[in-house]
């Protein structure tokens, strides 16, 4: 191919100081020559260049503005220059100039449009009014989480909140406002959620994920006006069924649309649908313009997503260089982020593609929705949709358009035999779409860079860094390409242990070492760190080396253990009494309805066949502790790896389809193994016939009765990525239950790594379910009696928690409210009702009558 002569870089001028913009200068930097040049960026925004997709970590506090800013190492090289704050107003093309609203004129050689998008809000009556927002920027974010605070202090109650489009950035808004304390409505006028990247089926399955969160979803709804409260806010939202809704914060998120104003009056060429025309060369209808990312149009499309807006910064950056690199469109992907529930999908999701094939699983007792399109001949990878577990989207994702090398069917199904991708793509195979990275440049870095780490491959590719659902498989990559250049791949837990979780257990075990500063002097180094020193904590109390709180083993459990509590968002704690196998006296039952009313807690249901009081302070703990413990209950371990609880049905003791006293089992369990740490809490459901009302294949062990005894599941959870267990053992006597669960628990203590869950440590155990059967139903190797004197020895030293705290006065003295004044409560801190919870009011209280108020605590001064 012919290169194409060098242009002469000169003054480039980028208008838009955005996340392509940004890319744009950090490739010239990386590749221009060292001076003969300058780049001027003019953003409109008071910020600089800032990650836009972590956008809505703002509102929950996992990020601050300053996080967001994306590498400001840029700015200090002195070819660079950002100017943000004042928009570019015009457009002299003659002149080569562009004159910003604040009058300064900045002359180019080259000029690249990265003015991004806007967004786009009907044509609606009311949308001016006083808390409607849009949720595109810095600023919309800022000014959002400022109107709900004030307003919500104003009327007294938190807010009532609805967004108008359920796209991706819609439920992102709405999970926004359930963050900050208000109610979502999310209005939709597509019949299904994410309809543009979602199937109907996808649809109908986030729903109910979405359903789950509290958000209330209107689908096949418009939007028709909104009416102002008394003071001129927003109150109340019209909806095209006639019906209104309740609305004291609105957000539009209803799409974008190619801000090419700036183009347009310049006399540009600008696509039938918006944004500037651009060919494969990013170039516009003048040659010393260029446009890319939201505001360009490539053949007739404009895109909203950042990985396209990347590509085409880096074709820019090479032909100003004078190379020859075009613009290919890829096949886009999108993933739901900072909502709570997995969404993804890619390629041809609808299936148009010519005698395409859809595979589909959809398991509503995991509630999980997948599906695979194929080529006719069922080998090439189309396209997929997975909500509730995205765990394949960034593993068949960069197989798009290849074969899939097996059975579509076994990647979907929860037992799958499909081969594990990863480490062996192929190096053409782009493994970051965000920014581009292939699997060979990954693989490069490590044999032609030095890179030794998924850290040090992902600051050299930048793959990874924007969105970070490709992470897993990069980091299989690295570890693969290590592993082929002859470097071993480190397993170390932190830098003050070079062993595993599962390593430094054995040895503590086999030892005598029962502090952190014994076990960090032979067997690790320095002081230890936020990493390891829990790990220790959960390694000593497996091995019942002392309670949580003893003076050795306090310093080391993390913010639960270290209260024995969980701690709530807003500062409190939740208190949570074991209930084996959810029974529960009618007496029992009035004992935590008066602690609760006493203490003014909030009380729920739990999934789990529990009752959950919330809104405790830490001073109130030890008295709540007392109330229960009197009352017969003990501490239900719901703040520690540990077990959290045993769910039952009713078998045979009252349901006509039972055949086994599933109650009975599920409480002698419970009472077997409460208190047992292991690397990751984990929970048991014991189902008295085929029905599965407890959900036990749900579960980290699950047991369901059958005419002929007892079959047990191992490895179902309801973590990050639902996975239905699987089935170790059939058949078995209430003895033999017994003993091959204690097996099991005992080997996933000793083997499991930290803070894995049951269904990764099976999944990833050499062998799988079929060698773990042999090890602990067979007993291949001769430790079954080993792992149930483990268990046994644990049941015999078992000790309620709570009640040794109370007994010690050395524990008890971390229960104060302030350490300069024990015994003493913040008169300031008032209780806010949840939803109608309401106790009744103290001497001096205000009493509390509006039903509607949603927060637990807050500090009123």
């Amino acid at each position: 191919m012919r290169t194409a002569p060098p242009v002469t870089l000169g003054r480039v001028v980028v208008v838009g100081a955005g996340m392509v913009a940004h890319r744009l200068v950090a490739g010239l930097l990386d590749r221009a020559p060292d001076d003969g040049w300058h780049v001027t960026v003019l953003g409109d925004e008071p910020w600089v260049p800032y990650d836009r997709v972590h956008l809505s970590e703002l509102v929950t506090a996992a990020r601050t503005p300053d996080d967001l800013a994306l590498d400001p190492h840029v700015w200090d090289d002195p070819r660079t220059t950002l100017l943000v704050g004042d928009a570019v107003a015009r457009l002299d093309r003659d002149a080569q100039t562009v004159t910003t609203r604040g009058g300064r004129v900045v002359e180019y050689d080259q000029l690249v449009l990265a003015t991004g998008s806007w967004a786009w809000t009907p044509r609606t009556e009311g949308t001016d009014l006083p808390g409607v927002f849009r949720y595109r920027t810095l600023d919309d974010l800022e000014a959002m989480r400022a109107w709900v605070a004030d307003r919500s202090a104003v009327l007294g109650r938190p807010l009532r909140g609805a967004v108008v489009g359920g796209g991706v950035l819609g439920l992102e808004a709405a999970a926004a406002l359930q963050s900050l304390g208000a109610s979502a409505t999310v209005v939709e006028f597509a019949d299904h959620l994410m309809n543009v990247q979602l199937d109907a089926g996808g649809g109908e399955a986030l729903r109910v994920l979405v359903d789950d969160l509290g958000m209330d979803v209107r689908t096949s709804i418009a939007c028709t006006g909104l009416a102002a409260a008394p003071d001129g806010s927003v109150a109340t939202m019209r909806l095209s069924d006639d019906d209104e809704i309740p609305a004291d914060v609105v957000v539009f998120s209803t799409g974008v649309r190619p801000r090419d104003r700036l183009a347009r009056e310049s006399g540009l060429a600008i696509g039938e649908r918006g944004g500037v025309v651009v060919g494969a060369t990013c170039r516009t209808s003048d040659p010393a313009v260029w446009a890319i990312g939201e505001c360009a149009s490539f053949d007739g499309e404009c895109t909203g997503l950042v990985a396209p807006g990347n590509a085409m910064a880096d074709v820019v950056v090479d032909r100003l260089l004078g190379g020859p690199r075009l613009y290919t469109p890829a096949p886009e992907g999108t993933k739901l982020k900072g909502v709570g529930v997995d969404a993804a999908s890619f390629g041809d999701v609808f299936g148009l593609t010519p005698g395409a094939l859809e595979v589909t699983f959809t398991d509503p007792v995991a509630r999980t929705y997948r599906k695979l399109v194929v080529s006719d001949d069922a080998r090439t990878l189309l396209g997929g949709v997975f909500v509730g577990d995205a765990a394949l989207y960034p593993q068949l994702r960069p197989m798009l358009g290849r074969p899939l090398g097996a059975d579509p069917s076994a990647f979907l199904a929860p037992e799958g035999g499909a081969p594990e991708l990863g480490g062996d793509l192929p190096d053409d195979v782009v493994v970051c779409s965000c920014t581009n990275v292939t699997a060979g440049t990954v693989r490069e870095a490590v044999t032609e860079h030095g890179c030794t780490t998924v850290g040090e491959v992902k600051a050299c590719t930048k793959a990874g860094t924007v969105c970070g659902s490709c992470v897993p498989v990069v980091t299989k990559l690295v570890n693969a390409q290590l592993e082929a250049s002859g470097i071993e791949v480190s397993r170390a837990m932190c830098e003050h242990f070079a062993m595993p979780r599962a390593e430094l257990y054995a040895l503590v075990s086999a030892g005598e070492l029962r502090t952190f500063s014994e076990i960090v002097a032979a067997h690790g180094t320095g002081r230890g760190c936020a990493v390891c020193k829990p790990v220790v904590a959960g390694i000593l109390s497996s091995l019942r080396a002392g309670h949580v709180l003893s003076r050795d083993h306090a310093p080391l459990q993390d913010t639960n253990d270290h209260v024995m509590a969980n701690l709530q968002k807003d500062g409190t704690y939740s208190v949570i009494p074991r209930v084996p196998g959810g029974e529960i006296t009618p007496e029992k039952l009035m004992a935590i309805g008066a602690v609760a009313s006493e203490f003014g807690l909030y009380t729920r249901i739990t999934g789990a066949q529990r009752i959950g009081m919330f809104g405790a302070r830490i001073d109130q703990l030890p008295a709540i502790w007392q109330r229960l413990i009197d009352a017969g209950f003990e501490s239900g371990q719901a703040y520690g790896k540990s077990l959290r609880a045993v769910k039952s049905c009713v078998g045979s003791a009252w349901c006509r389809f039972g055949v086994r006293d599933s109650v009975g089992m599920g409480i002698l369990l419970e009472n077997r193994y409460r208190g047992l740490r292991t690397p990751h809490k984990f929970k048991v459901g014991v189902s008295g016939c085929a029905r599965e009302c407890a959900e036990a294949r749900g579960k980290d062990v699950g047991v369901i009765a059958t005419a002929n005894g007892w079959n047990v599941y191992v490895g179902g959870n309801g973590g990050a990525n639902p996975r239905h267990a699987d089935l170790l053992a059939e058949d078995l006597s209430d003895d033999e239950l017994v003993a091959v669960v204690d097996r099991f628990l005992a080997f996933y203590v000793r083997h499991g790594d930290r803070l894995q869950r049951t269904a990764p440590f099976v999944a990833d155990y050499p062998g799988g379910i079929d060698e773990l059967r042999a090890i602990l139903v067979d007993d291949a190797q001769g430790i079954a009696a080993d792992l149930e004197a483990e268990i046994a020895a644990h049941v015999g030293d078992y000790r309620d928690e709570w009640a040794e705290a109370l007994d010690d006065p050395d524990k008890l003295d971390r229960f104060a409210a302030f350490v300069n004044a024990p015994g003493t409560a913040d008169p300031d801190l008032a209780y806010t009702p949840l939803r109608g919870q309401v106790r009744p009011a103290r001497p001096g209280e205000p009493a509390h009558h509006d039903p509607r108020v949603a927060r637990t605590l807050e500090v009123t001064r």
